[in-house]
């Protein structure tokens, strides 16, 4: 069974082995599920394909066991030329959204390739919400702003709203074509439901990263007045620190030293010339450097940068509180491994979320998303419990470990494989 595997990114291993510079960061959830499918029984024969457009010519290596391919284009007839090339059995695309995704799509259909797409975000839910909660006068940008952009790219909120519409519209496109599709939760289900009425639907959870299974779990910790709250990510409005901050005040009430802290970029400062015109440059940034500002928190938040696996780890053990207050998720990573973890865990209740964490017995959600007082009521019930929550996050462990069990994913997939194979005529035995 010879399976080619399309994703977004270049992975380190890929990177790796086809003698391409590897980035610190990256890679994420899919580096622990093809490490899962390599130690799979009845594992297929794999190749890992990806697009880097700044290439001159196409890059291969292998490396334990997998091929890897790294393409200079991902059009159609790039995607016909590399399986004729060397035919697989079946392309498995994870992600709708992205422009060569609807490529190989096309390309494998028209040799008589099946081809499995693999549902991550529920790209019409994030374009319909990504900006909630800010206000209209940093949604809009004038020419100067855009011409600015185009030399030096920005995060304007109206053009990053046209490039999450994009997204959702190559979503569609992509379902529309798909014949099998495979997902997580009972959000995107139905969203596939809608968006691919005549796909067949294929459950299978995910694994995460290698880095958040065995070791240390989290522990109570004897925080005073200091607790730590962990947001994995606030760059942009869907991830909602907007609302995290309006929270914060209530939380100060009774931990006066309470610390948010935002995993990810802190909003860029070059000094005090180039300030004025790169908060023009970040709308959202901006909104929440004044927000802050405004309700008297700004000592209270704190930017660690980009983490490696192993620092965000280190981060959701030092948390008291794992946060995530997102406008739209179908299954976060973030929260999987949090969970993993033992990590007490407070979250909005929307998209997929409700399959991952039953609310009250391995974590609290809340509900809607914007609600900053129902965030502050779940968050001070976290915080003031006897046990800190510990309770909430042996019992996150406890279902994160079965959710995201690297073993029977795998299995799972595999079952998955070959029930397509088997529909298609290729004599696989289908999953039991």
């Amino acid at each position: 069974m010879k399976v080619l595997w399309l994703v977004s990114l270049t992975l380190p291993a890929a990177a790796l082995a086809c003698g391409l510079p590897a980035t610190q960061v990256g890679g994420g959830w899919l580096t622990g599920q093809l490490r899962a499918l390599q130690a799979a029984p009845g594992k297929p024969e794999l190749t890992v394909g990806s697009v880097e457009a700044h290439l001159d010519r196409p890059r291969a290596g292998c490396a334990d066991g997998v091929a890897y391919a790294v393409l200079p284009g991902g059009s159609m007839a790039d995607f016909t030329a590399f399986l004729r090339a060397d035919p697989p059995d079946l392309v498995h695309i994870w992600g709708t959204e992205y422009a060569a995704a609807q490529a190989m799509q096309q390309a494998a259909t028209a040799l008589g390739i099946p081809t499995l797409v693999g549902v991550q975000g529920v790209m019409r839910d994030c374009a319909a919400h990504l900006c909630d909660g800010v206000p209209g006068r940093y949604l809009t940008s004038c020419w100067a702003q855009r011409l600015i952009d185009r030399a030096v790219p920005g995060a304007l909120l109206d053009q990053s709203q046209a490039r999450f519409d994009a997204l959702a519209q190559s979503e569609a496109a992509v379902l529309a074509g798909a014949a099998h599709v495979t997902g997580r939760t009972g959000f995107d289900r139905r969203a596939v439901a809608e968006l691919a009425p005549h796909a067949r639907y294929w459950p299978c959870n995910e694994t995460l990263r290698p880095a958040f299974y065995g070791g240390v779990r989290w522990q109570k910790h004897d925080f005073s007045t200091a607790p730590t709250l962990l947001l994995p990510q606030g760059n942009y409005p869907l991830k909602n620190l907007h609302t995290a901050l309006r929270a914060l005040p209530t939380v100060l009430q009774r931990w006066p030293e309470a610390t948010l802290c935002v995993a990810g970029w802190p909003p860029l400062d070059k000094g005090p010339l180039l300030r004025p015109v790169i908060d023009w440059m970040f709308p959202y940034q901006r909104y929440c450097k004044a927000l802050a500002a405004q309700l008297g928190v700004s000592e209270h938040l704190r930017y660690t940068g980009p983490l490696q696996a192993e620092a965000m780890r280190q981060a959701y053990l030092d948390a008291d509180v794992f946060l995530l207050p997102s406008f739209s998720e179908n299954s976060p990573n973030s929260l999987g491994e949090a969970m993993l973890l033992g990590a007490p865990c407070v979250a909005s209740k929307v998209g997929g979320i409700p399959d991952l964490l039953d609310s009250g017995v391995e974590g609290l959600l809340y509900h809607p998303a914007g609600d900053a007082d129902a965030l502050a009521t779940a968050l001070c019930a976290v915080l003031s419990a006897p046990d800190h929550g510990a309770a909430l996050g042996a019992a996150a462990h406890a279902r994160a470990a079965r959710t995201h069990d690297p073993v029977a994913n795998a299995a799972t997939l595999v079952g998955i494989y070959r029930g397509i194979l088997h529909e298609h005529g290729h004599g696989e035995v289908p999953p039991q």
